[in-house]
């Protein structure tokens, strides 16, 4: 972290001197900016592998997920938000 410090500042100085160009600003996002991942083949094929039981279940398997999951995104605010009862009913009604 020693090394990025003192390039910035040696980028501010020379911003400075530079009659406040774009240049500086840039070098200081680029000094900062996250580095992210690049995605291969084999990890892409891992993500669609993840997702694969969930698009390859039938229609009341796929019912029942997206009604979960509206509640539980219905309930996020909440510090306790008790959903297994409910869980249990949609599981229910689906069976039914």
């Amino acid at each position: 972290m020693v090394h990025k410090e003192h390039e910035v500042l040696l980028i501010i100085k020379i911003q400075m001197t530079s009659k406040y160009s774009d240049k500086g600003i840039i070098n200081i996002s680029n000094i900062f900016s996250e580095k992210h991942s690049t995605y291969n083949a084999q990890s892409q094929s891992k993500l669609n592998n993840i997702q694969e039981p969930i698009t390859t279940a039938p229609p009341e398997v796929k019912y029942i997920i997206g009604r979960v999951l509206q509640l539980e995104k219905d309930r996020l605010y909440k510090k306790t938000p008790r959903i297994n009862d409910d869980i249990l009913k949609i599981i229910k009604e689906a069976v039914q």
